[in-house]
């Protein structure tokens, strides 16, 4: 009788499991089924759904959703993967994608170039079921150089962007990202750094007009979207105001002949010193010059591990000149002749990006990223140099990991002289530099991720007495959902305002005010996503207004 009753247990639980395993399966099939039939309602454009929409059944919906991710954590089983996935093949079906998510419940996450690294835009920590809406489809880049201009659409990477120009002349450029896969529909939203940040500003400075999709589904240029709009998309962080579906980039003047080099210098070779005094020059270098440092472990000369700062630069001008102002400004790096070369932009393009000699500039129009990994990382802006007794000890916790890897980026010339409310992006006069900390590893295993993050998370400790304070800044490109996050969407500003402060400072407060014109519903949401204002303080904030 005990057996008996115990079998019975057994047989109901497991017809209850296939019940509502084929009741999920059921709802889902219908939730792809009344999107589609909404999708090809509200487009006036016929949607190829045989070649543009992916479900867990479909064989390639694995390869598409690994297609453009850089963090491979956010691929793991037990992450939660999107209903389906939608690739718009015009702006139109972009358009039609919100207006169905919205009339039918359906959370909607959105992918350009899936550089984010907290994987918001094909994964969810906080909302189920979504779907992902990527751009990838959406590519075109049309330049015009009689205007130094260049629409380019989201789902083009910041490569093509760069060839393309570089097709129509030699001596335009555009700057922004250092890693030419960054898809530029995202990317121009955190702020957007590159090597010519010194002499031109962000991305996000050099933009003259933006296409997006707000809540209702309808196309706003800048002048439809009001300038506040334009003003948040700019370093407001990705897809909080809505679905940027193309940029109009303003080109900038680049010399026909400019200047790269990389010169390395390890514990044994004064690695302490010459990174202090970098420390010291680096924001005040002329600003054609740009020379981050890349930091990481490597073998030494006699078996052992070592640290290794490598100077990775940027001159827009020949060797020559460079030579005389490294002489005069740093010449505790010893840079040499020999060390410099001499190139066009759009190949210092390739080298800054980290690709072999002498590879070809049609690369870039691959949209290959040379970095797929399990990551983590975190971000600092730092106001003063860090003493080399700091360094000696951030030496040793880099020696405790296996495979970590810093980039400290110079600040100084443009980025002093443009205000901190010019656009979202905060970190501009007395900013020295900003830090990314990274750890990767191999394994998906939970075991192994979590010793890489607890070390990291034990650097960043370490590091707080040198880094900027009230509030400790953080760059919004490199999501950090350590410091925070909403929960289900819901998230007040006051929740925010811990985050928003290390990402925005005193721009957060505006951003909110402009998130609860453009979508007080709060239809586009992440993990970090900008907040509306709750309903009982709208009235208050009006009044105030």
């Amino acid at each position: 009788m005990v057996v008996s009753s115990k079998v019975s247990v057994l047989s109901s639980l497991l017809l209850c499991l296939l019940f509502l395993s084929s009741l999920s399966s059921a709802t889902s099939v219908s939730m792809q089924d009344s999107f589609k039939q909404c999708l090809t309602v509200n487009s006036n454009i016929p949607i190829p759904f045989s070649t543009c929409f992916y479900t867990p059944n479909s064989s390639n919906f694995t390869s598409v959703l690994q297609s453009s991710a850089r963090n491979l954590r956010y691929l793991t089983p037990s992450v939660p993967k999107p209903e389906f996935i939608f690739e718009p093949l015009q702006e139109s079906h972009i358009q039609a994608s919100v207006i169905c998510a919205k009339q039918l419940g359906i959370h909607l996450r959105v992918r350009s170039g899936g550089h984010d690294y907290e994987g918001l835009s094909y994964a969810s920590e906080i909302e189920s079921p979504f779907i992902v809406v990527d751009l990838s489809r959406l590519r075109s880049v049309n330049v015009d150089i009689e205007d130094n201009s260049a629409w380019v659409q989201a789902g083009a990477t910041i490569g093509e962007a760069y060839y393309r120009i570089s097709e129509k002349s030699e001596v335009h450029g555009f700057p922004a990202g250092l890693y030419s896969s960054l898809g530029i529909g995202g990317h121009i939203t955190g702020g957007a750094y590159s090597s010519m940040m010194r002499k031109y500003g962000l991305g996000a400075d050099n933009v003259a007009d933006a296409r997006l999709i707000d809540a209702t589904g309808h196309v706003l240029d800048r002048a439809s979207m009001g300038e506040d709009v334009f003003w948040a998309i700019r370093g407001g962080g990705g897809a909080s105001f809505g679905i940027i579906t193309a940029w109009q980039l303003k080109l900038v003047p680049v010399p026909a002949t400019v200047t790269v080099f990389t010169v390395t210098k390890t514990l044994e070779q004064g690695a302490s010193r010459i990174l202090y005094r970098w420390q010291e020059v680096a924001d005040k270098l002329h600003e054609d010059l740009f020379i981050r440092v890349l930091i990481n472990v490597a073998n030494s000369s006699n078996g052992g591990r070592t640290v290794a700062t490598a100077y990775n630069a940027l001159f827009l001008g020949d060797a020559d000149r460079l030579l005389q102002i490294m002489k005069s400004s740093f010449p505790e790096l010893g840079l040499t002749r020999k060390d410099c070369i001499e190139t066009s932009w759009i190949r210092s393009v390739l080298y800054m990006a980290g690709y072999p000699d002498n590879t070809p500039p049609e690369v870039l129009l691959q949209g290959k990223s040379l970095f797929r990994n399990y990551f983590k990382a975190k971000s600092d802006f730092m106001k003063e140099p860090i003493p080399e007794t700091g360094l000696e000890g951030l030496w040793k916790r880099l020696l405790a990991e296996e495979s970590p890897f810093m980039i400290w980026n110079p600040y100084g010339g443009m980025m002093s002289k443009i205000s901190e409310s010019e656009t979202p992006f905060p970190h501009r006069n007395g900013i020295l530099m900003k830090i990314q900390y990274l750890t990767s590893w191999q394994s998906g295993d939970e075991k192994i991720a979590s010793k890489h993050m607890d070390w990291i998370r034990e650097l960043y400790k370490y590091m707080e007495p040198y880094a900027s304070m009230n509030p400790r800044q953080a760059y919004v490109n490199y999501r950090d959902l350590d410091l925070g996050m909403n929960k289900k969407g819901n998230s007040s500003p006051i929740q925010a305002s811990v985050w928003g402060a290390k990402y925005f400072k005193d721009n957060f407060n505006r951003l909110v005010q402009v998130k609860t014109k453009i979508d007080p519903d709060n239809f586009y949401r992440h993990e970090q996503s900008i907040p509306p204002l709750p309903v009982s303080l709208r009235k208050k904030s009006r009044k105030r207004n």
